[in-house]
């Protein structure tokens, strides 16, 4: 046992990786559901972001960020989990389908338990570009896209021996998270605190899924190499 949970280990690194990712993003959401609910500075620089980038908006911008925030969305999210199932199931990759289920599924169904528990109302605006009715923290969208991107970004840079190329896996999913979540707070959807929030949740809910997955399959099959 101690030479499996070693740093050398098959359960060694990752594992304490996982358990860092997941109490560092859970201690940075508990710090912003704090400020949320005691109304402190964090949610002044929420309202004047918004107004502001309400007031600036573009017809070129907003289209963009329609189409940006498509990807985070329920029916193209669950499309590409769908797909990336077929693929892990085709490939016999079970423990990844694993990780995918839960971090998907299982973030949806998270994400809408701490928007019940939080009740926060949305941004609002005399002539939104967006109206919806839902509770506003956290961003199921850009919990969504952390979680189902972020499970893309890590099979393919476990896959990929090339650092320049991990790099780059990294920037690209990065990116696509964070432009997600700017379309949900340009559109009036959410405030910097939601996104912010919803990546926090997203990540912690990746790291668990992920450390608790491979750690397990990696205990039950220690010579796996297409783990």
């Amino acid at each position: 046992m101690k030479k499996k949970i070693s740093t050398k280990g098959y359960l060694g690194a990752p594992l304490i990786a996982g358990i860092l990712v997941f109490a560092t993003m859970t201690l940075i959401l508990g710090e912003i559901s704090e400020d949320i609910i005691k109304h402190e500075p964090l949610t002044v620089a929420d309202a004047q972001l918004s107004t502001w980038l309400h007031a600036h908006g573009s017809p070129f911008l907003t289209s963009a960020m329609w189409v940006t925030t498509s990807f985070g969305s329920t029916v193209p999210v669950t499309c590409i989990a769908v797909a990336l199932g077929l693929y892990f199931l085709w490939r016999r990759l079970f423990h990844w389908l694993a990780v995918l289920a839960a971090s998907v599924a299982g973030g949806m169904l998270l994400n809408k338990l701490l928007k019940y528990i939080f009740h926060r109302a949305r941004p609002h605006f005399d002539d939104p570009i967006l109206t919806l009715t839902s509770y506003s923290f956290p961003s199921g969208h850009t919990m969504m896209a952390t979680v189902l991107y972020g499970v893309v970004a890590t099979y393919l840079f476990t896959k990929t021996p090339d650092w320049r190329w991990r790099i780059l896996i990294i920037l690209s999913a990065s990116l696509l998270i964070a432009l997600v979540a700017f379309s949900r707070i340009y559109l009036g959807a959410h405030y910097l605190s939601d996104v912010l929030g919803a990546m926090a949740e997203g990540f912690a809910w990746l790291a668990l899924c992920l450390t608790a997955t491979h750690s397990l399959w990696r205990r039950r099959n220690p010579v796996d190499e297409r783990a």
